[in-house]
């Protein structure tokens, strides 16, 4: 079995996001179960010059946009044993940011539709593309509009992830003679909703769609989730399923993590508090080792709970708590916490932006986790969180309903709230600094987390089914 797992971006090469991590992670827990897996990317101005040093190149192609052909480069890099393709056309991809851009729809198409074209060029033919989110979803559409009747791509099967259906690629018709070229007849794919949707089409063009956690794959069939493709996706139910995400447990790891204050694990979890006592003093609280620390790394955006945040903050802050801020986003939020911050130095400190170093050293320091997101498809932090021995506050919503339970039942490993309401979120809170409270309890609760198994293992085996299904076999 051989897949080929198509995404606009993988760790280590270029990051935005969960996606990068996704596409870095499970390709190699693949490989590892003896799936062949090869992965095939973009090659951004953002990929590092020591990973371009180690790079070979193939060959090189045109690849038709409608009534143009564009150069592609072939490039060939190995990590950790798994193969990638990086696709260059320093045009589309040689920019100072992966997305965003005023031709996103063309860049895109183009890497979509290169995909299918460097096959023959490659000595690697799939028996599956598994694409991934509106960068992708044309590999399908292509695929069955373009593609079908070559003898090297006739047997080649696709599925597609959603993993956020609120970025669905919507673009004007015109779009479809002047970017993709499809044929006559077959602009139907892609029409929904008066515009061009790419993911519509790979939702319906894909053999199987799946989503990145359980919850979300049901929650996308209401309207209130899925952005205005509810319609069709109740239509193809039957080929909608959902998958958790797992985490790359070597990556987040804090017995070898070089990014925190003191190394640390199970049995040494003790040492957790040194990280605390690092923490405080790297980002100027006062050093306390009996206070909670609740830690929030996050872009600072409405959808992930934070006017429930800003509308109790100060509520929060009456109890003995501090809170570490890593993050940005909205202005609104952004200019909250920075005021925050100045109002209540000995509470409260805001870095914004996104500095990865500092994220390990607050998933490391902190106590509590707070992620109260309005929607969540999978969700990696609160995952994250868990391996460092740091409980998560979540909504139960999408992923964060898949992988924490309430610890009320003295079984769960963090503390969770059902409706997107700012008092809910606060009862939880105060529950868990009530937890906290109780030391005895809290280090059963801190091992627990420690013992939760998010690696992609699981999620690894539940791909290979799902590809054997597809395969029949």
């Amino acid at each position: 079995m051989k897949i080929l797992y198509a995404a606009s971006e993988a760790y280590p090469f270029a990051m935005s996001g969960g996606l990068a991590d996704v596409a870095g992670a499970l390709p190699k827990a693949l490989r590892r179960r003896l799936v062949g897996c090869r992965v095939v990317m973009p090659l951004y101005e953002a990929v590092p010059d020591e990973l371009r040093a180690n790079m070979n190149f193939i060959t090189s192609i045109t690849v038709p946009v409608a009534w143009r052909r564009q150069y592609c480069g072939i490039f060939e890099a190995r990590v950790d044993g798994v193969v990638y393709y990086l696709l260059d056309n320093q045009y589309y991809f040689k920019r100072n940011s992966l997305y965003g851009h005023f031709d996103d729809a063309e860049r895109f198409a183009f890497f979509s539709r290169a995909i299918l074209e460097m096959i023959p060029h490659i000595n690697y033919v799939p028996d599956i593309i598994h694409c991934n989110d509106w960068q992708t979803a044309l590999v399908p559409v292509f695929l069955n509009a373009l593609y079908r009747e070559n003898e090297i791509h006739k047997n080649i099967h696709t599925v597609f992830t959603i993993h956020n259906i609120q970025y669905q690629g919507k673009y004007g018709y015109e779009l479809i003679d002047d970017v993709l070229g499809l044929p006559s007849g077959t602009a139907q794919l892609v029409d929904y909703d008066n515009c061009v949707n790419f993911m519509k089409g790979g939702i319906q063009e894909a053999d199987r769609v799946t989503t990145v956690s359980p919850t979300y794959s049901r929650e996308i069939l209401d309207p209130y989730y899925a952005h205005g493709l509810d319609g069709i996706l109740r239509n193809l139910e039957g080929k909608v399923s959902g998958i958790v995400n797992g985490i790359d447990t070597e990556v987040y790891n804090p017995e070898t993590d070089p990014n925190i204050y003191e190394n640390y694990n199970l049995s040494s979890i003790d040492k957790k508090a040194d990280n605390k006592m690092g923490l405080q003093a790297e980002m100027g609280l006062p050093l306390r080792k009996d206070v909670p620390v609740i830690g929030i790394v996050s872009r600072l955006v409405k959808h992930k709970g934070f006017d429930l945040v800003k509308h109790v903050f100060e509520e929060i802050l009456k109890a003995d708590v501090q809170f570490a801020i890593l993050g940005s986003g909205e202005w609104e939020f952004e200019t909250f916490f920075h005021e925050m911050s100045q109002k209540y130095p000995d509470k409260v400190a805001f870095k914004m932006g996104f500095i990865p170093a500092l994220a390990r050293k607050i998933y490391a320091g902190s106590d509590i986790f707070l992620m109260p997101s309005q929607s969540e498809p999978c969700g990696l932090a609160q995952m994250v969180a868990l391996r460092y021995g740091t409980i998560p506050i979540v909504r139960e919503t999408g992923g964060l309903a898949d992988t924490i339970k309430d610890s009320g039942d003295n079984e769960g490993n963090g503390f969770t709230f059902k409706s997107y309401n700012a008092h809910d979120m606060l009862e939880a809170v105060w529950r868990a600094l009530q937890g906290y409270c109780d030391k005895q309890g809290w280090e059963v609760l801190k091992k627990r987390a420690m013992e939760c198994d998010n690696s992609w293992g699981k999620s690894a085996n539940e791909y290979i089914r799902l590809y054997k299904q597809i395969l029949g076999k």
